[in-house]
């Protein structure tokens, strides 16, 4: 059914800077690009997803649409988008357990980089059904290509993105039993809460219940936590271009080290992180 996270959706008000802001952030090149229906996207692709950053082009419902977005929230993440095997199979799941998906839908893409053409099929997700998180569902009829890293120490994928809920057992039965992902952590903590890590492909929805947080009808895309090789000289490389980024520490996960940095992400909650290679 679900086979990995195809991206995230980030909008922006100004392409151009927040293209500048991610280039920088990922030390990857833009392998995408495309506009139409008011609304212009960049998209970066790591090693096991992309990120779109999309903004607002000229008139119309679209830019209408995602202008008022960020008027309400501010930029930021603002959907997932999951791969999927079989879309028909998928509308079908959705459909049985009452998310309310909208009807497949064609859909292509011509790249202004390299005049490629990609297609898909897709779905959505009501909103109301997945408690406030956009979600869509792409079965996709090809690849996109690969961003190129065009300093050292680039940003390789995405580690996990984090859930904020106020509603822990109805998220976990959103993501596990209706969605189908394989929980791998429940874990509750006296002073950070409960934490649930599903797996999606091979990096991890986490979605996170903070005893402090204010009651809300709605979850939310919190942040995102990007996998690099070398901690040490990614921080490094962003400290240089003008980044505020914390001292690198040991993460929650054993055999994690992490940092958190601090502007320059358009809005995005962001944590960097680095595994310890397993033993052989």
């Amino acid at each position: 059914m679900i086979t990995g996270l195809d991206h995230v959706v980030l909008l922006v008000r100004d392409i151009e800077a927040g293209v500048a802001t991610y280039q920088t952030l990922l030390g990857q090149k833009p392998a995408w690009r495309s506009q139409g229906d008011g609304t212009e996207s960049v998209l970066f692709t790591l090693d096991n997803m992309s990120v779109e950053l999309l903004a607002p082009r000229g008139d119309g419902a679209a830019a209408d649409h995602v202008r008022a977005a960020i008027d309400t929230n501010g930029e930021g993440l603002a959907s997932l988008c999951f791969r999927v095997s079989d879309i028909a199979r998928m509308h079908r799941r959705l459909d049985r357990l009452t998310l309310k998906p909208e009807p497949i839908a064609d859909a292509e893409s011509r790249n202004t980089l390299g005049e490629a053409l990609l297609s898909w099929k897709r779905t959505r997700a009501a909103t109301e059904t997945t408690r406030g998180v956009r979600m869509f569902f792409l079965e996709m009829t090809g690849e996109r290509p690969h961003s190129k890293a065009d300093v050292s120490a680039p940003i390789t994928g995405l580690d996990h993105v984090v859930i904020s809920t106020t509603d822990p057992e109805r998220a976990a039965a959103l993501y596990g039993a209706r969605l189908g992902l394989d929980m791998a952590l429940d874990r509750t903590h006296p002073d950070w809460g409960r934490l649930m890590f599903f797996r999606c492909g091979d990096l991890i929805v986490e979605v996170v219940h903070r005893r402090s947080a204010e009651p809300a009808v709605q979850d939310s895309i919190w942040g995102l936590s990007w996998r690099v090789d070398d901690i040490d000289a990614t921080r490094a490389r962003l400290l240089a271009a003008g980044l505020d980024i914390s001292d690198v520490r040991t993460g929650r996960k054993p055999g994690t080290r992490i940092a958190t940095v601090r502007n320059g992400t358009c809005g995005v909650p962001t944590v960097m992180l680095e595994r310890t290679p397993r033993p052989a």
